[in-house]
Parts: C-alpha cells; structure tokens; sequence
C-alpha cells in the first residue's frame, strides 16, 4: 500500500476546498495499485476550506524540532499544533499499513518534498518512507 495526497485522487480537501487531482495518480488508483490517502491538515483537525500556511523560520524538519511555525497567511493564527498533529496521525497510519512509499502534492506546508520540505513530509523522511513529490 502507498500513501497518497488525498487531493491528488480528487479529494476536496485543500485549504481552497478543492482538488488538485493528477491524472497520472488516479490512473495508478484505477489500474489496481493499492493506495491510501491522507490529508495531513484534516487529520490536524483543520476544517476545509481553511486559510492558506506557510512555515515560517526554516522548514518542515525545523517544524518537527520546534524551531519554525506554521501559520496562516491570512489570520496570522499559529497553526504549528495542528500540522504536527497531522504529521504524527500520518505516522501512525504508516505504521499500520507497513507503508513505504508516497506520493505527495507538491507545495504544501504539509506534503511538500522540495524546498521548503512540509512538515509531514519530513516526518515521513524521517521515518525513511520514499517520498516521490507530484507537481
């Protein structure tokens, strides 16, 4: 089984309250390939639609450590707790499912693989799960 971003297979539930579905993600979804998703910010307990994040002082890994926040652009409220509520329910759910691999949206304060690395994003590095970022 492998994680995916659930906005990715045509899930609302970006902060916007809409998808970014991939194609060539649900293609793997409809050819068989078994796959989870997960929405880190919902399982943070964030409602959608939400305002937009942004780490603020470094990355995901300087989340994780306490060293950055997490906070949304438009109220300048301090979601920090949330989004590593999330990242640890991912983790869980890693653990349960013998989860290696996962696809994640490109971006994201949470799923974001490339500069700057999300929060969950991180956590599952840490964890040494392969992460594959789709734009």
């Amino acid at each position: 089984m492998i994680l995916v971003s659930a906005c990715l297979i045509g899930l609302n539930c970006r902060y916007d309250g809409k998808t970014k579905e991939n194609r060539e993600i649900v293609d793997l979804l409809k050819s068989g390939l078994k796959l989870l998703p997960i929405c880190p910010e919902q399982l943070g307990g964030l409602c959608t639609p939400r305002a937009a994040s942004q780490i603020s002082g470094g990355d995901g890994f300087d989340v994780i450590n306490g060293n950055a926040k997490v906070i949304q652009l438009e109220t300048g409220v301090d979601v920090t707790k949330n989004f590593l509520k999330g990242a640890k329910e991912v983790i869980l759910i890693t653990n349960l499912f013998y989860i290696k691999k996962a696809y994640l949206k490109a971006k994201s304060p949470s799923c974001g693989v490339s500069f700057p690395i999300g929060v969950t994003a991180a956590a599952l590095s840490l964890k040494g799960i392969e992460l594959i970022e789709v734009h």
